[in-house]
């Protein structure tokens, strides 16, 4: 599991608009990480729709919002589409950064394997982690006052 202090492991994955996203695409801007479990589902959506309403404060404070899903980007475009998400959606449908992030349960709902823990991360303009939670209990939100003040910290 990262700590707080740790370098971010970077990633490439492809956005539900087909583009490639890098972390270090990032670097000299404070980044908030989000990994959600699945795409349409209640808490997970409940958790996007928070972000997407707020993200003026997010913006105010000097950071970028991106959320990963282990869904296909075709899933996550749809979902994007349909919820108005103004945010890159990540699809990890490989699995390579919820590897990186250690972030997959083992086994989640119905029998499902490889899908990732409902997480945030706060990684600051060089690229360090400074705010890490992952939640076993998919149906428990991250602590989204927690990552503000984190935020506020680095401002």
């Amino acid at each position: 599991m990262l700590h707080t202090g740790d370098k971010a492991p970077d990633f490439t994955l492809r956005a539900s608009d087909k583009s490639q996203v890098s972390l270090k695409d990032f670097r000299g801007q404070n980044v908030v990480l989000l990994f959600v479990p699945a795409a349409f589902t209640g808490v997970c959506t409940k958790e996007l729709c928070a972000m997407r309403d707020g993200l003026n404060d997010y913006q105010r404070l000097d950071a970028q919002v991106l959320a990963i899903s282990v869904d296909s980007l075709f899933t996550l475009g749809k979902w994007k589409e349909e919820q108005g998400f103004n945010f890159a959606l990540l699809s990890d449908f490989n699995k390579t950064a919820s590897k990186k992030y250690d972030v997959l349960y083992k086994e989640f709902v119905f029998e499902m394997k490889g899908v990732a823990k409902r997480s945030a991360f706060v990684i600051d303009k060089e690229g360090m982690v400074r705010y890490a939670e992952v939640l076993d209990n998919a149906g428990e939100m991250p602590n989204f006052d927690e990552v503000k003040k984190t935020l506020q910290s680095l401002n």
